[in-house]
């Protein structure tokens, strides 16, 4: 991963924490009901998640209690605007956009001397059934302020009433009260601190839930994909909601997409398109074994594409090029199938969002062919690092610089 921490491309906008912070943050893991790091620095992403503490707590997902249960951590109004690097949902990232534009003052004035708890309340106490991701409709974000700060700031006010009334001011007793109070959180007099739960609404989305699932209710009719096989089967035996059900991997369910006018392709477009290229050489570095040249090298100068193209099996060659082949044969006859020569993969590499998506509903589609055909490192970079970052670490040193090198190129 070293050489993507030097290109910028291995979680370079993480917020890094240290000192007093680290002391708000482990009382915001006790109130949630985890246990507190040891670490004495670390960093977070948006919603408060660690990489460090992950590793430590060997949990990825240490702040959630349960698949149905998320929690976020605000100690710092630089979390604003900045990436979740491991969503729990498609939709954290809008949710910490939404909390930050709501009460973003207020952050930056709390903030100042503690920190914010997040419960993402979706009105499910636990997942039983894989369909019960269904039920998420709304998500009432809650806020809990540490040293209940609110009602510190209550009883503050409250004690400066009493030292009013009557004779009070002379009551050494409640002087001291004050004095306390003062010491312990500050003037909070003139602070806002009131921070309403608000809501969230729900559309379509991915969630981590049961191994991972795409939940499609904006089309014709909803559609739920499964990434996990066992949950997949389990949830075929569901009689009760009128969902349309696929496995990631079923080929059927790239045709319900075109039906359903989620996506579509132009083979005589894309073949004009950086994307195309993007593709079609990392399809090639697949097949590519001990190569006397760097990959990278191989990829970029069309001599040597050229020369290896000629090196491997003809069935591999008829496979890497078979979008080109189609299109040449089509200016002769309109009797070929896509299906008689176009490889089944990179065909389904070449779809995109249809058109008439809306913005957000094109980034989850995104992420969801990207993960049916992940062979544009580009996309897949952009719409699931983490399944990118898996990946990346499988590959030929040289293809690793090569894509490094596409990435930056595009960004």
């Amino acid at each position: 991963m070293q050489k993507l921490k030097d290109a910028n491309l291995y979680r370079s906008e993480l917020i890094p924490i240290s000192g007093k912070l680290v002391e708000r943050y482990n009382q915001c893991l006790v109130k949630l009901g985890f246990t507190e790091t040891t670490l004495k620095t670390f960093s977070i992403d948006g919603i408060g998640w660690s990489p460090e503490i992950a590793e430590e707590k060997k949990d990825q997902n240490y702040l959630s209690n349960g698949e149905s249960n998320p929690h976020g951590i605000i100690i710092s109004p630089l979390q604003n605007k900045k990436p979740v690097y491991l969503p729990n949902h498609t939709f954290d990232r809008d949710m910490m956009q939404q909390v930050f534009k709501t009460y973003g003052s207020k952050i930056n004035d709390i903030t100042r001397d503690s920190a914010i708890c997040l419960d993402f309340d979706q009105k499910i106490d636990a997942f039983y059934e894989p369909l019960d991701v269904l039920k998420y409709d709304t998500i009432h974000i809650n806020f809990h302020l540490m040293n209940n700060l609110y009602h510190q700031q209550k009883e503050q006010l409250a004690l400066i009433e009493k030292f009013k009334h009557g004779h009070n001011f002379i009551d050494e007793t409640i002087h001291e009260e004050l004095l306390e109070s003062a010491k312990t959180y500050g003037d909070l007099r003139h602070r806002d601190l009131e921070l309403p739960a608000i809501d969230f609404k729900v559309s379509s989305f991915y969630t981590q839930a049961f191994g991972g699932v795409y939940v499609l209710r904006d089309f014709i009719s909803p559609i739920v994909v499964f990434e996990d096989q066992k949950w997949y089967k389990e949830a075929i035996k569901d009689t009760i909601h009128d969902v349309i059900i696929f496995h990631i991997s079923q080929p059927e369910l790239m045709e319900k997409l075109r039906d359903h006018i989620i996506i579509a392709y132009d083979l005589e477009d894309i073949v004009k398109t950086k994307r195309y290229e993007r593709i079609k050489k990392f399809e090639f570095a697949q097949h590519l074994k001990n190569p006397q040249h760097p990959i990278k090298d191989i990829l970029n100068d069309a001599l040597l594409f050229k020369s290896y193209l000629n090196k491997v099996d003809i069935e591999t060659r008829k496979k890497v090029m078979s979008v080109e082949r189609y299109l040449e044969k089509l200016e002769t006859s309109n009797q070929f199938k896509i299906s008689d020569i176009v490889d089944a993969d990179l065909f389904e590499a070449m779809h995109e969002p249809h058109s008439s998506l809306h913005p957000k509903h094109q980034d989850l589609i995104w992420k969801l062919l990207v993960n049916i055909a992940p062979k544009d490192v580009l996309f897949l970079y952009w719409y699931d690092k983490h399944e990118f970052y898996k990946v990346y670490e499988t590959w030929d040193a040289s293809l690793q610089d090569w894509v490094i090198e596409t990435i930056r190129n595009n960004i």
